[in-house]
């Protein structure tokens, strides 16, 4: 079992306090947005063996067991993460399986510079991904019923909204959402501007279910996202609550604490709320144009203890513990690769001692038990 010393990426929408005031350390007054747990060679967690990636590259098999390498190759198949929203995230979407290797083959083939700003497959992988908040948590996700949308459109009193409401009434649900994103991303840009300017200043004055599109307003001025982001549903998670997000699906992560957890991909097609490269061919193919509600989950408990978050994909599988004090040890022991991250109390997790924000690396088949006081998720994967 390896204690991890892990990255925070100091991304510009992160909050400077939350994951701080997580560890118990003073801020740097920088945004900390993301601590990444993992093997992903951005930022690979460090253990006293080396980084987790190159335990894994020396000896896959012994740090992964036979059955995660035959079903997903020779690396740790998830990453595993703590992010602290301070502003909205990019609106965005991820490509499923087979669009993921079609792009990054179609990319490698034309000879797309890796590192280009226009390139959008970074790898041939999915990413499905899960958060699960810590704090009250905002976000949206999946598209509203069109009908809703054109009532809260129509609700601004902006007359420039006036086609994309109608276009949300006149056509069959898929095509009304297809063709009000295709409209609003392409539309002149010194035209959307005015029409943002003047939705955001209704969407402050009006207050209520339109809070929260002032806020992302504010961080993102005269940005079209801020009107594609009215097509979707505002979520809000409490402790414990979560949302998965599959292939298609647009979403945006707005504020506060969570644990996250997605297959180990970097493909992310954006649709707003960033100075990055939007590519709306490429968007509108792997978009999902079905409104639906987004699915809070909440945990599902086993005899032993064990509150599991059910997802429909293998690669990873995230549960927690809340153990009360007093409890007796539980062992998690698994012919699979684990990492363990305390985020309440103070756990031990074999011959580690762990306060929150503090997480390990069990190798597949290595004996594993927790104890203690506190909260602790299990990440992991589904052989």
């Amino acid at each position: 079992m390896d204690r991890l010393d892990n990255t925070v990426r100091p991304y510009a929408w992160g909050s400077p306090t939350a994951i701080p005031e997580l560890l118990g350390v003073e801020p740097t007054g920088e945004p900390q947005a993301e601590m990444w747990m993992g093997a992903h060679p951005g930022a690979p967690s460090r253990t006293a063996r080396g980084t987790l990636l190159e335990v894994i590259e020396s000896d896959p098999r012994r740090e992964l067991g036979a059955r995660t390498v035959g079903k997903f190759g020779p690396r740790l198949p998830f990453l595993l993460k703590i992010l602290a929203a301070g502003a909205p995230l990019s609106l965005q979407v991820h490509p499923d399986l087979d669009q993921a290797r079609r792009g990054y083959e179609d990319e490698e083939r034309r000879g797309v510079p890796a590192d280009a700003p226009h390139r959008n497959y970074k790898d041939a992988n999915h990413k499905p991904e899960l958060i699960c908040a810590l704090t009250d948590f905002d976000g949206l996700c999946g598209f509203r019923p069109p009908a809703e949308a054109a009532r809260l459109l129509d609700g601004l009193g902006v007359a420039s909204l006036k086609p994309y409401a109608d276009l949300l009434r006149a056509h069959p649900e898929d095509a009304a959402l297809r063709e009000v994103l295709t409209a609003v991303l392409t539309a002149d840009p010194e035209e959307m501007t005015r029409t943002v300017a003047e939705a955001s200043a209704a969407c402050a004055r009006l207050g209520g279910a339109y809070a929260p599109y002032a806020g992302i307003a504010h961080h993102h001025p005269g940005d079209p996202g801020v009107l594609a982001a009215m097509l979707l549903n505002h979520v809000r998670l409490h402790p414990g609550e979560a949302l998965y997000l599959g292939a298609g699906i647009p979403h945006a992560y707005l504020s506060g604490l969570g644990v996250e957890i997605m297959a180990n991909s970097d493909n992310v097609l954006r649709c707003g709320l960033t100075p990055k490269y939007v590519d709306v061919p490429e968007l509108l193919r792997v978009v999902r144009f079905e409104a639906g509600d987004p699915g809070v989950l909440r945990p599902e408990a086993s005899p032993d203890g064990e509150e599991v978050y059910e997802t429909p994909i293998d690669e990873f599988r995230l549960s927690r513990y809340v153990l009360p004090e007093g409890t007796a040890a539980h062992d998690l022991t698994l012919p699979a690769p684990q990492i363990l991250l305390c985020t309440a109390g103070a756990v031990r997790a074999g011959e580690h001692g762990l306060t929150p924000g503090a997480s390990v690396f069990v190798p597949a088949g290595e004996k594993a038990e927790v104890s203690g006081t506190g909260t602790v998720f299990r990440a992991t994967v589904r052989v």
